[in-house]
Formats: C-alpha cells, sequence, structure tokens
C-alpha cells in the first residue's frame, strides 16, 4: 500500500504545519489521506510509528537532495558549493529537516528516538523506519563520506584526505549556517566558496 503510505504521510507533515505533534489525532491523519484509521494503523502501528516514518521519509529526502547538488555540476567546487546551499535551504524549508541536522526538537515535533526500537511490523518500510534514526553527527560523516565517493570518482585532484577534509569542512560550514542563518541570497554559497579558496 505504499500510494496509502506515502498519503499518510503527506497528510502528517501537513497537520505538524498547523499545530504541535502532540496535538495531531491519528483520526484527523487518516481523514485527511482518505484512508480508514484502520490503514493507518495497519502502516505504522501506532502515532510514534507514523513519527519515526515521518522522520525517516524527511531525512531520505534531504539525503537524496544531498545527491542531486553533488551531481549537478562539473567542478568540484561547485559540487561542494551547491550541496551547501541545498543542505541550508532544505533546513530552512522543513523543520524536521532542521531539527535532525541540529539535533533541537521543539515541544512542536514528534521527537522520535534515535536508536533502534522493537518492530514486527510486516511493513518493510516500517521495519526500515524502525531501526536507527541518523544522529545530526551521522548526517554529518554520511554527507562526507558520499561527498568524497562522488568527487574522487569526479577527478577532484586532490588526495583523499585532504578532499575528506575539504567535504567535512563544507558539511560543518554549511550546518552553522543552518544554526546562525547568514543574511542575504546566495551567502551560504559565498562562504563555501572562500573557505575552498584557502
Amino acid at each position: 500500500m505504499p500510494a496509502a503510505r506515502e498519503s499518510l504521510l503527506d497528510a502528517a507533515y501537513a497537520a505538524l504545519a498547523r499545530r504541535p505533534w502532540a496535538a495531531v489525532r491519528m483520526v484527523d491523519v487518516a481523514a485527511s489521506a482518505g484512508v480508514s484509521r484502520q490503514t493507518l494503523y495497519n502502516e505504522f502501528g501506532s502515532k510514534e510509528g507514523l513519527a519515526r516514518a515521518l522522520v525517516r521519509r524527511e531525512a531520505d529526502g534531504y539525503l537524496a537532495g544531498v545527491e542531486r547538488a553533488l551531481g549537478s555540476h562539473t567542478e568540484v567546487r561547485e559540487r561542494l558549493t551547491a550541496t551547501a546551499e541545498w543542505m541550508a535551504l532544505a533546513a530552512r524549508d522543513n523543520v524536521l529537516v532542521r531539527a535532525m541536522l541540529t539535533g533541537c526538537w521543539s515541544e512542536r515535533l514528534p521527537s522520535p528516538t534515535l536508536s533502534a526500537v522493537p518492530s514486527s511490523s510486516a511493513v518493510p518500510a516500517q521495519r526500515r523506519a524502525d531501526g536507527p534514526l541518523p544522529s545530526p553527527g551521522d548526517f554529518v560523516e554520511i554527507v562526507r563520506d558520499r561527498a568524497v565517493a562522488v568527487l574522487s570518482g569526479a577527478g577532484a585532484g586532490k588526495g583523499n584526505g585532504e578532499l575528506a577534509r575539504s567535504c567535512e569542512l563544507v558539511v560543518r560550514l554549511a550546518l552553522s549556517c543552518v544554526a546562525a542563518p547568514p543574511e542575504g541570497a546566495g551567502a551560504v554559497g559565498e562562504l563555501v566558496r572562500g573557505a575552498l579558496h584557502r
């Protein structure tokens, strides 16, 4: 039931935009998605399961955006700049991504535990969501390592150690822009280009 699952996750995300997670009701999410409440419970098991699946989906979407940014240019510096800009934009536009990257979960948001929870779900996507969720430090490593893998195959012209340091610098610089956004359009790109020029 992948279509129903996505509809339910979309409805949960829309509900979260209107009210704190504690006030989001499962019956309202199901009605908004056009499915029964039983279908919702069959997919996610509980409100906590729905929260974990929602956070997992947003994490996967964020990482897919990182992949697109890394492949968006031919020159290494521009690929890293595009990745940093994507990271800051994704966090600005999505409260769950911002919380995942910073570890700052407000009372308005679901705050699923990062460690794995026992899963008896027959739904493979839910079993994956019930696995461990990435921490802020995990995101740094995932993005850095992915950038190194993509860029080392793109003729980056640097040793892997220097490339890894440059990639980590860009990721951490982008995360600082998530925590304290700079003023002005293009500011993240300017910061990254300046840091990589040194």
